[in-house]
């Protein structure tokens, strides 16, 4: 039976009693940036209590609680104007950890919406001093190979970041663009008129044995994001990006979120939400599509640069969800 969260009734907004999910973890978020755009409202819904967010494919309202979140998965690709509130996260005693998207694409027309990458670099080592370098995790994601970045080109900027952030985490996660996958990002690739090449199985392995070659300096645990390849023989393992394992180490003492934790009883505890070959654990989401202005050519969660702007002009940090609705 697929997993499910309990449920509890809060009170919304409007004075009426809702239904709520109550998860353990919370992923903020695979689906916009809200470290970077989003710290405030975020703040805000920490005291509420309660997150409200929408279906992207029916539109349905959907409640989160959190009365019984004990951690945090944060994705960005710049954490900087997060840090005052990542404060607050702290002194409110939940456990987090960072998914850092560090890419080195400036100049390509991949990531028009990103502060330079000294900037980020910067960011990154910063946040790995304040809270530990086990809870900034870099990724290199996605691999993706263009005109203007070709494999020696692509491989030689992963080295350029690696050298200088290695010692500020303990692991590299990769993926390779699946840009096939998703319509839209095809769309979007050819509205920035960025010429592409997908990968294919003999360039994938090209690609891991050169990232594991580097990684014999760097000393770094390297694992790919919910690809069906296996580069086991590179040192190279199957990621889990909301990790049981990680969550407990980074958490030790909470007994709450141990017992979540131990739900999967040693069998294989899997988020069915997600792609087939991702091993990420049960969490839930609380971003929403169309919101982020990082205007990443390669993403999968923006339909296209005027939804973004359409969208996210309904922003306020004092609605119950991203989104004004």
């Amino acid at each position: 039976m697929p997993f499910k969260w309990e449920k509890t009734l809060i009170t919304d907004a409007k004075g009426r009693k809702v239904e709520a999910s109550t998860p353990f973890i919370i992923t903020a978020s695979r689906s916009t940036d809200i470290p970077a755009f989003y710290g405030e409202w975020f703040r805000r819904r920490l005291d509420a209590g309660y997150v409200k967010w929408v279906n992207p494919f029916n539109g349905a309202p959907y409640y989160v609680s959190f009365a019984k979140t004990r951690f945090f998965v944060f994705w960005t690709k710049n954490p900087r104007p997060f840090l005052p509130v990542l404060e607050k996260v702290a002194e409110m005693g939940y456990g987090f950890y960072f998914q850092f998207t560090l890419n080195n694409y400036d100049g390509t027309g991949l990531e028009p919406g990103l502060p330079p990458l000294d900037e980020r670099i910067d960011a990154f080592t910063e946040l790995s001093r304040r809270y530990g370098k086990e809870r900034t995790v870099w990724r290199y994601d996605p691999l993706i190979l263009t005109a203007s970045t070709g494999m020696d080109e692509l491989l030689a900027r992963v080295r350029a970041v690696g050298d200088k952030i290695h010692p500020y985490t303990e692991k590299l996660v990769f993926s390779f663009c699946e840009i096939g996958r998703y319509p839209k990002v095809v769309r979007n690739l050819a509205r920035e008129r960025i010429n592409y090449t997908v990968f294919d199985g003999e360039t994938m392995i090209h690609a891991a044995r050169r990232i594991a070659e580097m990684n014999r300096e760097w000393g770094l645990t390297v694992a790919s994001c919910a690809q069906e390849i296996g580069l086991g023989e590179y040192g190279i393992s199957h990621n889990k990006c909301v990790d049981d394992e990680l969550i407990a180490r980074i958490s030790p003492d909470d007994t709450a979120l141990a017992g979540f934790l131990g739900r999967g009883n040693g069998k294989e505890f899997k988020d069915k939400g997600q792609r087939k070959f991702c091993r990420c654990i049960p969490s839930k989401d609380i971003g929403q599509y169309d919101t982020c202005p990082h205007f990443c050519a390669y993403c999968y969660a923006n339909t296209s640069r005027e939804s973004v702007r359409r969208k996210s002009g309904k922003y306020s940090p004092e609605s119950e969800g991203i989104i004004s609705t």
